[in-house]
Parts: structure tokens; sequence; C-alpha cells
């Protein structure tokens, strides 16, 4: 990467617009960084989706009583600035309040129970965002990491049974029956959670469940995954005839297994590092933008990530492609130099 200094704000391409002809640029934003980092949104970004405020407890933390005033924040956001948004996540194993898995007399609720709690709540969700959002996370997380089972062990797997991702999909669709709809996991290009993804998502569609995509959460670090077993995700998922969006992207600095706490700024070595990464990255995503249509960072800059503290407490973390400032790093610069190499 070459050196550039950038004094000039308007001398800062875009980077929806380096990007537009290729797939969406997408970030994940909450009611405080729509303030905070409201002129980096509007200048580099052409897509938003909810972090939290569309998640089940965000939106009916009590039966039939619905709260939509951080979420409708962001999509009139989107509206004003011209940007699209991507809805986030109808169905998920954390995030949902204890009622809905209950039965009014305090028991377990049984599966036409559930399903009928489900279904309202996505008729609600999808049906008031219907024509203002395009495409929905459906299902997040629903395979397991490691063992002989494809399914991760969930109340709604317990309820319901294995059919309560082709119910959610079916649900989805009767509520906004143009919306894109994707099934959405992290380590997605690990190869043996890869080929569960591929095996979950190959017998909905078996089946004619009306799915549209595979969202790769994309949650990647300074030396894992491969660029190797990434390409060989994207022509997994691609190969269904699946459109791909790259959905929480966040290059962490630290390995998994990295505890250290010590360190209040990040190495040069660690932004090289990163810089390289990120540009890897890019060019992978930009040969197949034929199939990956959006790529959205589960964030905007460095003062704000969900990864300070996590899973280290204590610890800063600083995984975009803007410093705490704002400011670009080495890594939006060979971001914006991948598209022509």
């Amino acid at each position: 990467m070459t050196d550039q200094t950038v004094d000039q704000k308007v001398a800062i391409p875009k980077l929806h617009e380096v990007y537009r002809e290729r797939f969406h640029i997408g970030a994940a934003v909450n009611p405080t960084t729509l303030i905070t980092q409201k002129e980096l949104l509007s200048q580099h970004f052409n897509s938003v989706t909810a972090e939290n405020e569309m998640k089940f407890e965000r939106i009916q933390p009590e039966e039939g009583r619905y709260t939509f005033e951080a979420a409708d924040q962001l999509v009139a956001f989107a509206m004003e600035n011209n940007m699209a948004v991507r809805g986030h996540t109808l169905v998920w194993h954390n995030q949902t309040p204890d009622w809905v898995f209950e039965s009014h007399s305090g028991g377990k609720a049984d599966r036409e129970t559930l399903l009928t709690r489900m279904k309202s709540h996505i008729d609600e969700v999808v049906g008031r965002y219907k024509g203002s959002i395009y495409a929905w996370d459906v299902v997040n997380e629903a395979v397991s990491d490691s063992g002989e089972q494809i399914l991760r062990k969930s109340k709604w797997l317990d309820v319901i049974g294995e059919d309560f991702i082709a119910k959610a999909f079916e649900y989805a669709h009767e509520a906004d029956p143009n919306a894109l709809l994707f099934y959405n996991d992290y380590n997605e290009s690990v190869p043996e959670k890869r080929e569960k993804i591929y095996a979950l998502v190959k017998s909905l569609i078996e089946q004619r469940v009306p799915i549209h995509g595979v969202g790769l959460q994309a949650h990647w670090n300074l030396l894992h995954p491969a660029l190797d077993h990434i390409r060989e995700a994207i022509e997994r998922y691609a190969s269904l005839g699946m459109k791909l969006h790259i959905t929480e992207m966040d290059v962490s600095l630290f390995a998994h297994e990295d505890k250290r706490t010590d360190l209040t700024a990040p190495t040069e070595e660690m932004l090289e590092l990163q810089a390289e990464r990120y540009a890897g990255f890019f060019r992978l995503f930009k040969e197949y933008s034929d199939h990956i249509t959006s790529v959205t960072f589960w964030g905007a800059a460095d003062d704000y990530t969900w990864l300070d503290h996590f899973p280290v407490r204590n610890r800063k973390n600083w995984p975009f492609l803007f410093d705490t400032q704002h400011k670009p790093k080495a890594s939006y610069w060979d971001v914006i130099d991948a598209v022509q190499s």
C-alpha cells in the first residue's frame, strides 16, 4: 500500500461509490451510532442494518407489546439518506424473551402455540417494514459448530422440531413476497460447519422453501479463516443458486486464543496485517460479485464495536476501516485499491 495523507475530506473516495457497480456497502447501527457516526455513515455507506433493535427481545419484549421506536428511527435514517435496509433478525435462539417459549399456565409452550407466536411476530414485523426492508436474516445461527448433528440445540428446535426453519421462511415470504430471505451464520467458512450450512440450505431448497440467500457473517481476524476456505465457502453456497451477503464483517486484531489486555492502541504490524487481510477479502468479493450482492460491516468505525470487552474483558479492539476519530485507516485505502487490482 502506498502512503496517502489526506487533509481534505472531499479527497477521500466514498466507499459505497467505489463499489457501487458490484455490491451494497453496509454498516450495522444502533440509536447511539446513528448520531455519533451520522456523517461517516451517510458519506461511506449505502446500506444499514440494526445491530440489535430488530431482534425479538427488543421488538416484542412482552406478548402483544411491540416497541418499534428504535427500529423506525433506523428505517427513517435510511430513507433520508437513500440507503437500503437489511432486516436482522426474525428467529434466533438468543435475544428471544422467555415468554415466547412458555404456556400461559407457566409450563412449556406446545408446538402450535409457538408456531402461532412465530407467525404473529413475523407478520407484524415484516409487514410493518414491507417495501422498506429489501432483505431479512430470517433464521440466525441455527447450525451447530461441532459434533454430528446439523442443528444446534435450541428451544425453537425442541418445541417445534426441525421444520421451525422452513416455517419461519414461509411466514416471512407470506408477510412480504418481494423481500429477499437469508439464512445467516458465523464460522461459515470453517469446512466442518460450511458443509452443515450447505446441507441445511440444500434441504430447504429441495423442500421448495422460499429461501433466496446465505448470509456469511464474516467475523474474521488477522489469521483465520484462510482465504482458500473463504473461497471454498463462497463457491459451495453459490453452487446452490443462492445470493450471498457478507452480513456482519469485522477483522479483529486478536486471534481467538489471544487473551492479552495490555494494548492501548493497535501496533503498526497489526494495522498492516489488517490492511492486507481486508485487501485480500475485498479482491475475493470482487471476483465473486456476480454472487455477492452486499457487504455489511458489523459497525462503521473503531470508536464503537461489539468486540470491545468481548470475548476478553477490559480490552479494546479496532476491527474496522475507520479509526476512533472516523479517519480512514490503512485498511480503508487497501480496500479502495482492491477494486482496481
